[in-house]
């Protein structure tokens, strides 16, 4: 069967910042549901892949019994894919080997304050452009070493500082979202290819869970979103 959108959610068992991060609880339920939530809620999203080696995160996200769970399936990941050095781009490979989809919306589940809307978002963005990712607006200054071990700025002029509020600031990528087409994917072997646009996230979203400092915080975002309301059911 060939898919038009389809999600995949890459999933190894062996993190070694945080052990089985990604099915470790997260503000009431395992850190990879947030990212399952906005995907299957999604209705321009025609199925969703959770592609792992662990049959522990296998079993949890079999397990997932919520709205539009019909629309999860997990697969397993070859050992080729699975070690420290093997690359997203590996896994997006080894996943098209195996489905057939026309476009390809690679979700990070280390990144769970994303939603269905940012999905649609993306998906929206990508009707103009050859892949998309999503990004957040950064107005950092940021500097380079040079060779002697000074410093020189990097991405703006030191005798004309602009003012936060007269700048439009760089897109930094948040690692949330990532659309590419099949076509254009299996020709460069790279997420991002061609005409490359963005779709802007909130800021907040630019934590991504890597260190138990980043758990905390998103922690507290999330449990901040639910108070307002704002968070995927």
């Amino acid at each position: 069967m060939k898919y038009k959108n389809v999600v995949l959610i890459p999933a190894r068992g062996g993190s070694k910042s945080i052990k089985l991060k990604n099915i470790k609880e997260l503000a009431g339920q395992p850190l990879i549901y947030w990212t399952i939530d906005a995907a299957v809620n999604c209705e321009r999203v025609d199925k969703v892949f959770v592609s792992t080696d662990s049959e522990t995160i296998k079993e949890i996200c079999e397990n997932y019994s919520k709205n539009n769970c019909e629309k999860l399936k997990v697969i397993d990941r070859s050992a080729e894919c699975s070690t420290d050095e093997a690359s997203t781009e590996s896994v997006m490979l080894d996943f098209s080997k195996k489905v057939d989809y026309e476009n390809l919306i690679l979700m990070q589940c280390t990144s769970p304050l994303v939603t269905t809307k940012d999905i649609d978002g993306c998906l929206d963005v990508f009707k103009n452009y050859d892949s998309v990712m999503s990004s957040v607006i950064q107005k950092r200054f940021f500097w380079i070493k040079n060779e002697d071990g000074s410093i020189k700025e990097l991405n703006y002029d030191v005798n004309k500082r602009p003012r936060r509020q007269e700048w439009d600031g760089l897109y930094a990528e948040n690692g949330a979202i990532f659309i590419i087409s099949r076509n254009k994917f299996l020709k460069s072997n790279c997420r991002l290819a061609g005409r490359i646009g963005t779709y802007v996230m909130p800021a907040d979203t630019y934590y991504e869970i890597d260190e138990e400092l980043d758990w905390d915080i998103i922690e507290m975002l999330i449990n901040r979103r639910k108070k307002l309301g704002d968070i995927n059911d």
